[in-house]
């Protein structure tokens, strides 16, 4: 093959390929060798049939006379099999082997994420390709690969994908399962693992082994333990560094002629001595996923290891379209749930629940006797999924009011502040009493300072409305608080939104990795924080007393129809502010039915 092509960034093919031309090989060598086996004693059938002296198939003469030593006999071997099989069963290697023709994924079933996709389809060249890049260039083929990202984000597709490509031997297995009650037989089964893994290599040209939940087995050594802790975790990481640098052993016939070999050349002197041949160097990629990379032992990820890391994020705006149409293509939908729209509404989410998101709208469509999913069905699938099932509780009539207030000052302020607002509620869902689902209007990554204290007016909102309606706010804003409390903490204690620019986060202390103790720990930072959350506070009060028609017209639509859209919002508060009267202070909510 032509070396230049390994940059084309296309997956190669062909019957000039490295691991190709192994295959076929292997496929000639079993094909000899059966003849051989087969051969032999066909040969010495026939001639015993053309002497006239027949092979006579059936059971010995000496089993017909004696039946008693048949029954002991298979006693005996029940006996050995019973003790035998548990012991000889707990060492072996726990994969499960997937062969090329059972693999239905292909990397162009592989939607979004293209760079990711791109070093993928370079590794697979390499691996197919790994004698021409080492006898040409010099260079040593990737052997171990590590998939890191979040849960969901497709780490397991892509290398059930890269092995149906590729046309070998594909060994799936959990790190967990490696795992075993009797000491010493989890290296057994990691051994096992990599045995087998050299030998599909070996019979097919090339093998790719899949290591699932990595961080199981390969945690760093420094947390280990001691006792069945430390056999646990430094044996079995150990364990793992040898067997990475071991696809140059001698395995099956190689091993026994370099012992007879080595066993000959003892007996002859040193000019006279027989020269070995170097063993065939197995080609065999290992792919571990993990979504914890950084409590990995950091001697697995040196050079010769898994030194090549391919980070699996969550899907952009672009990549979540590609990947909704791809199960719209597959999903009965009306023509209103187009790829874009789902893109629009799965902001944060992994590949898998998008597909997860559409499988519940399929779920409502049907229990609405309707064969294909709307729009309508794709929110209400949205807030089960993240929220869960809307239940009418039947609230108390003024507890009802006060709830509509309540939600209804978060969606006033969260549309005055430029929030682009999903759904507004006052059905209960989960441990939730109402609910405003509001996201940016548009997708961001980064936010700034003012669009965070916009975010802590909008959850202190609820508390202004209920306070001006009713006097006081009911312990329905717990959460709005201790919400608001996060974001304030965060801006004065990592983002440098206090008197100084001391990040908090950086500090070692007991309550490592809670941000929101270390600035109440600390007095000046505590006081930037009240502070932040009294001005946002006064903020939302003032939007509240400004806006009270649009308020109360809102709350009134909420107490009708129990939910309303972001579009029943906007024109709410449209024909509200267009409408309003100067005798704002004396109006009152409409008493529910």
């Amino acid at each position: 093959m032509d070396i230049g092509e390994l940059h084309s960034g296309r997956l190669l093919t062909g019957s000039t390929l490295d691991a190709s031309k192994s295959r076929e090989r292997a496929r000639q060598r079993r094909l000899l060798r059966l003849a051989v086996i087969l051969g032999v004693p066909v040969a010495w059938m026939w001639y015993r049939l053309l002497s006239g002296n027949p092979v006579d198939f059936g059971v010995p003469q000496m089993f017909r006379d004696a039946p008693e030593l048949v029954l002991s006999l298979g006693l005996m071997m029940m006996l050995v099999l019973i003790i035998a099989v548990p012991l000889l069963g707990a060492g072996r290697s726990p994969h499960v082997l997937i062969r090329p023709s059972a693999s239905s994924v292909r990397l162009s079933d592989v939607v979004g994420a293209e760079a990711t996709k791109r070093e993928a389809i370079d590794t697979l060249n390499l691996f197919l390709s790994h004698r021409t890049f080492s006898e040409e260039l010099g260079g040593s083929p990737r052997r171990g690969v590590l998939f890191e990202g979040p849960p969901g984000t497709g780490k397991t597709y892509l290398a059930k994908a890269m092995a149906g490509e590729a046309g070998v031997p594909f060994l799936f297995v959990s790190a967990s399962a490696f795992q075993s009650m009797y000491y010493g037989q989890t290296n057994k089964k990691v051994r096992s693992f990599f045995t087998a893994l050299r030998k599909a290599a070996k019979a097919e040209g090339g093998a790719i082994g899949f290591i699932e939940e990595f961080d199981a087995i390969g945690g760093s050594r420094s947390d280990a333990g001691s006792g069945g802790m430390r056999e646990g975790v430094v044996g079995v990481v150990n364990e793992l560094l040898v067997q990475m640098q071991s696809f140059d052993m001698p395995m099956g016939w190689e091993k026994v002629s370099a012992r007879f070999i080595g066993s000959l050349n003892a007996l002859l002197p040193p000019d006279r001595q027989i020269r070995t041949k170097a063993p065939r160097v197995a080609n065999v990629l290992v792919v571990a996923a993990t979504n914890r990379a950084a409590d990995l032992d950091p001697a697995l990820l040196r050079p010769g290891r898994f030194d090549r890391l391919i980070h699996f994020d969550l899907p952009p705006h672009s990549d979540r379209q590609a990947i909704a149409a791809y199960y719209l293509d597959r999903k009965a939908h009306h023509e209103s749930v187009t790829a874009e729209l789902v893109a629009d509404l799965s902001g944060g989410y992994s590949p898998v629940r998008i597909e997860r998101l559409l499988d519940e709208a399929l779920i409502i469509a049907l229990r609405h006797s309707r064969r294909q999913m709307t729009i309508d069905d794709v929110l209400e699938a949205q807030l089960i999924t993240e929220i869960g099932l809307a239940h009418d509780v039947g609230y108390h009539p003024d507890e009802r009011r006060r709830i509509a207030v309540h939600e209804a000052g978060h969606a006033l302020v969260a549309q005055l502040v430029g929030r682009e607002i999903r759904i507004v509620s006052i059905l209960r869902r989960a441990e939730s009493l109402g609910l405003v689902a509001h996201d940016d209007a548009d997708e961001r990554f980064l936010r700034t300072p003012t669009e965070m204290k916009d975010l802590i007016t909008v959850a202190l909102a609820g508390r202004a409305a209920e306070a001006q309606e009713f006097g006081e706010a009911s312990n329905g804003i717990a959460s709005d608080l201790a919400g608001a409390t996060q974001l304030a903490a965060q801006m004065i204690g990592a983002l440098g939104g206090g008197a100084g620019l001391l990040s908090l986060e950086a500090a070692s202390m007991p309550v490592a990795g809670n941000l929101v103790a270390k600035v109440m720990n600390d007095d000046r930072s505590r006081g930037a924080a009240e502070a932040l959350l009294t001005d946002a506070s006064r903020r939302a009060e003032s939007v509240i007393r400004e806006h009270r028609t649009s308020l109360l017209a809102i709350a009134g639509a909420l107490l009708e129809r129990d939910e309303l859209s972001g579009d029943d919002v906007r024109a709410i508060i449209s024909a509200s502010g267009a409408a309003a009267t100067a005798n704002d202070a004396s109006r009152t909510l409409p008493n529910p039915t």
